[in-house]
This record gives structure tokens, C-alpha cells and sequence, in this order.
């Protein structure tokens, strides 16, 4: 087996960068983006975001199939994975480069749909990949670890950075233009650096493989894998709804945009931290024993920001956030760490080896549920009474929108981590008994 040594744990890890970019960025930047900028009505722009993604959760399973063909025929998930390296980052800047002639929601919106076919090209054969770095669990939690380090990273540079950028090249829509092109530069940087850094990699599919439906049929005997998936995709759902209303909740209750930045910075700089934490807590006392204290933690954690928010109180706040950090980087950490097990599991029960095919499952519920927060939060705005405007002609939020886009921020994702826990439960007692003991069926 080969040693995963630093530079191939960095080498894999480093892809998350790209992907953490590209999965933060449009649910905390599009939607004010559109609102806010372009004037685009909230339950539009909601359905701009919404529309390309579920188009991804169809395209993701057909991606994991066509990744697991072309491992048997070469080995190797690379293909796919420089394909996704080029294309997405000009699909990124493309969003937010909407030509002033034309309906700003038609252009972001076929932009974010070409950028979203291009995420799944990397993103499906990215997460298959750990499953076939090692068998051994241990060492998965090591590449998780890694790769959770780096999402982290290209989290806080969506977050930190982008904001700073738009500011920096004068805002407006020409601030969001520059944002776009050299956002999706460190993109492209990291997505190919990961493409060429695990070409070591020798992907072992198995010489038995099964088209999309087949291996969904088959996969359906997987419960383990589709109560974690479950979970997975509901806090996805929550933490997706929390970053588009980060730059609401910044312009509009704590009054400056700009603290967009600070929010992110103290939400994801303290997760990064907390990655070698959560990972030695693990081992001492289980995986799913964490990640229900990390759900329930972060869904407590929400809850207290509402007396803070409002109030306004900037310090409580932002402390708060550096909590809910910790709690995230669990929600990130673990649920990657135990998927391999269950697709490890499945080919012992089935005979198959469709690591692609699961992962492809695994990527659209993900996808699913980040891109439902940005609509579900746009829904909080239209029923609440948000007023879209355009940056240049600014209008006065009634009350009713700003209690609105504070709970939306709060109560809402904190009800989605609690609606999680028996879903993670539920994995808990299944891992207990199918893990352990995978028996084999047949089509």
C-alpha cells in the first residue's frame, strides 16, 4: 500500500480549497448579489440559485457512473477531474460578470448552471477518491482531516476574502466582476494542483460494473449509507441557509456590510482548529458520539444569537460564530470520514465496487441541500416583506423583513440540526449492526 506521506495528504487535500470556494461563494454572495445589486426580486434570485442545482443532483449520479467506466478503463479518476479544473472557474467568474444589457437573472443563472455541471465533473471523483487511497479507517479520518483543513481554507476565502475584494475594486457590480476573476484564479490554482498531485492514485472499481439505474437499485440496500446521507444533506440544508443570510444579517442588523468578512473569518477560522480536536475526540469516543454532540451544538448555538442579533450585539455575536465554527468543522469531518466505510461495507454485501456511483448519490443530496438553503432563505425574504433594490437606490426594510432575515439566520437552521439528530442516531444503530457484519446479496 502506498504511504501517505504529507505532500500526497496535502495533494489531495488541497482540491478542497477549490471546492470550498465555489460551494460558499454563491450561497453568501449570489443572492445578495442579485437582490441587491441588480434589483433582481427575492423570489427570482431564489430560484436562480435553486434551478441550476437541481439540474447538478440530476447530473451528479450519471458523473459518478462515468467515473467509475473510466477507472476501469484506466485506472486513473483524472479525466473528469481536470475537466471540472478548467471549466468551473470560468463558469464562477462568469457569474458575476452580467453585461448591463442583459436580465441580470438569465445570465447568472445559465452562468451558474454551466459553473455547477462543471463542479460535479471535479467534485464526484474527488470524494471517491479516499476510498481507495486506504482501506483502513484510520487512516481515511488522516486524509479527511486534511482535506477538511483545506475546505476550511477555501471557505474563509470566500467568506474573508471575496467581500474584501468587491470592496477593494470600488464595489457595485463592477467590484463583483473583479471578485469573480480573481477568486476563480485561486480556484482554477488549487482544482488543477489537486488533479495533478493524486494521478498517483490507482482507482480499483472492480471488474463488475452496473449502469446508473442498476446501481441505484442496488445501493438501495445501503441503509447505513442513506440514513448518513440523510443527515448530511439536512445540516448542509441548515448551514447553507446560515451563509446567504451572513450578509443580511450583517447590512441589515448589525449594520455594515463589511462585518460579512469578520462573520466568516470567526465561523471558519475557529473550525480549522478544531479539526485535530474533533479527530482525537473521535478516537477516545466514537465518531457518531461526536458528531451528534457537534449537531447539537451547533443547533444551540444558533438559538443563542437571536437575543444577540437583536440587540445588536456585535462582540456577542461574533463570538458565538467562532462557537458555531467549532461545532461546524465536526460537521465537516466526521459524515466524510465514515462514508468510505459504508461504500467499503456495500461492496463486501454486493459484490460490486461503485465507489463513483455512491459518491455521485452523496454529491447531489450535498449539492441538494446547499442549493435549497439559498432558496429556502430567499423564501424567509419574500414572506417576511424584503424589498430587492438595486445598490443605487437603497429603500428602508420594514420590521417585520428584518425579524424575518434574523430568524431565517437562527431559528431556521437551528430547527434543521435538530431535525438531523435522529437521522445520525439512526445511522449510529445501523453502522452498529450492518458494518459489522455486511452480508452479500444480488440484483
Amino acid at each position: 500500500m502506498t504511504a501517505l506521506n504529507r505532500p500526497r495528504l496535502l495533494g489531495y487535500g488541497v482540491g478542497s480549497i477549490g471546492t470550498g470556494v465555489f460551494s460558499a461563494v454563491p450561497g453568501l454572495l449570489l443572492l445578495y448579489y442579485l437582490t441587491d445589486m441588480l434589483g433582481v426580486p427575492a423570489a427570482v434570485a431564489g430560484a436562480v440559485l435553486v434551478a441550476p442545482k437541481i439540474w447538478d443532483v440530476l447530473l451528479n449520479p450519471l458523473i459518478g457512473a462515468a467515473s467509475d467506466r473510466e477507472a476501469v478503463r484506466t485506472g486513473r479518476r483524472t479525466r473528469l477531474l481536470l475537466l471540472g479544473s478548467v471549466t468551473l472557474p470560468i463558469g464562477f467568474a462568469l457569474m458575476f460578470a452580467v453585461p448591463g444589457d442583459v436580465p441580470g437573472a438569465l445570465w447568472a443563472g445559465v452562468a451558474f448552471l454551466l459553473a455547477a455541471t462543471a463542479f460535479a465533473c471535479f467534485q464526484v471523483p474527488y470524494v471517491a477518491l479516499p476510498a481507495e487511497m486506504s482501506p483502513s479507517q484510520a487512516e481515511r479520518t488522516r486524509i479527511m482531516s486534511w482535506r477538511v483543513v483545506c475546505l476550511t481554507v477555501g471557505i474563509l476565502v470566500a467568506g474573508g476574502l471575496a467581500p474584501v475584494v468587491v470592496d477593494l475594486a470600488g464595489g457595485g457590480r463592477s467590484g463583483y466582476g473583479v471578485m469573480g476573476v480573481v477568486i476563480g484564479a485561486i480556484m482554477a490554482a488549487a482544482l488543477v494542483a489537486a488533479t495533478l498531485a493524486t494521478r498517483w492514485v490507482t482507482s480499483r472499481p472492480g471488474p463488475r460494473q452496473l449502469g446508473p439505474v442498476a446501481a441505484y437499485r442496488l445501493a438501495r440496500g445501503n441503509r447505513p449509507f442513506f440514513a448518513l446521507l440523510a443527515a448530511f444533506v439536512t445540516q448542509a440544508l441548515g448551514v447553507a441557509v446560515m451563509l446567504a443570510g451572513a450578509p443580511y444579517v450583517a447590512s441589515y442588523r448589525l449594520g455594515d456590510y463589511g462585518l460579512t468578512s469578520v462573520m466568516f473569518v470567526c465561523l471558519v477560522g475557529p473550525s480549522m482548529l478544531a479539526v485535530p480536536v474533533w479527530a482525537r475526540l473521535s478516537r477516545i469516543y466514537g465518531p457518531v458520539r461526536c458528531y451528534v454532540a457537534a449537531t447539537a451544538g451547533f443547533g444551540l448555538v444558533a438559538l443563542a444569537m437571536i437575543p444577540a442579533l437583536a440587540t445588536g450585539a456585535l462582540v456577542a455575536t461574533l463570538a458565538l460564530t467562532a462557537l458555531a465554527g467549532v461545532c461546524y468543522a465536526a460537521l465537516q469531518l466526521l459524515p466524510l470520514s465514515l462514508l468510505p466505510d459504508t461504500v467499503h461495507a456495500d461492496t463486501a454485501r454486493t459484490g460490486y465496487a461503485q465507489a463513483g456511483a455512491f459518491t455521485g448519490l452523496w454529491t447531489a443530496g450535498e449539492t441538494a441541500g446547499l442549493a435549497l438553503g439559498p432558496g429556502l432563505f430567499a423564501v424567509v425574504l419574500a414572506v417576511s416583506g424584503f424589498a430587492s433594490a438595486p445598490v443605487d437606490a437603497p429603500v428602508t426594510q420594514q420590521p417585520g423583513a428584518l425579524t424575518g432575515l434574523m430568524l431565517g439566520f437562527t431559528a431556521l437552521p437551528a430547527a434543521l440540526m435538530l431535525l438531523s439528530l435522529p437521522l445520525v442516531l439512526w445511522y449510529g444503530r445501523l453502522a452498529a449492526s450492518h458494518l459489522a457484519s455486511p452480508h452479500k446479496e444480488t440484483v
